[in-house]
């Protein structure tokens, strides 16, 4: 059990605010104060800025086995932001830890759902109404890093994001891990063409 941060490369950078010491002091002092099960913390990075009287704390932690978590809170006060956002990650990693907890567990008896069959009339299926073309209101970067298939399901534990785009490295092939409305896991993969 990780007790301690102890020596842990921590940078706080200011956007829009300068950072003081005493402030560099108290985010210091949070983050080595971290009492993570699981996983080992390698790096910290925490992003303060203002903006329009909004106080916002951006805490970044690069762990153990490609492990990244990212929380931000937005307060009146800076201190107050940097306090929710270590609320946040403790939170997080709580959650996280009954996960696994329960993924072990042995199931019990009756524990196959049943989904009530629908039937629909084959003009239900084809309708006149006009299509409207789609088109995407959000772009974003993406980084996409070799891992395997349990290490991407803990990647997603670890983030608010509902999937992780990843290359698989038990079959070579891009693939995406999400979580389903049930709480399980599902994965996408490319399907092969000679097949």
């Amino acid at each position: 059990m990780q007790k301690h941060n102890v020596n842990l490369p921590i940078v706080v950078t200011g956007r829009h605010v300068e950072v003081t010491e005493a402030i560099r002091d108290y985010a210091h002092k949070k983050i080595e104060g971290l009492h993570l099960d699981y996983p080992r913390i390698i790096e910290a990075k925490v992003v303060l800025d203002v903006e329009h009287n909004r106080q916002i704390a951006e805490i970044i932690l690069f762990c153990a086995n490609h492990i990244v978590i990212e929380v931000k809170s937005t307060t009146e006060d800076i201190y107050a932001s940097i306090d929710e956002s270590i609320s946040k990650i403790a939170r997080r990693m709580r959650k996280f830890k009954t996960r696994l907890l329960k993924s072990h567990r042995p199931r019990k008896e009756g524990s196959i759902r049943f989904l009530e069959q629908q039937v629909f009339h084959a003009d239900d299926l084809h309708s006149e109404e006009e299509h409207l073309e789609a088109a995407y209101i959000h772009k974003e970067a993406y980084k996409v890093r070799p891992l395997y298939p349990d290490e991407a399901i803990l990647d997603l534990e670890m983030s608010a994001s509902p999937f992780v785009v990843f290359h698989n490295q038990t079959t070579h092939k891009l693939a995406i891990m999400f979580r389903r409305k049930d709480g399980e896991y599902g994965l996408i993969e490319p399907e092969d063409k000679a097949a």
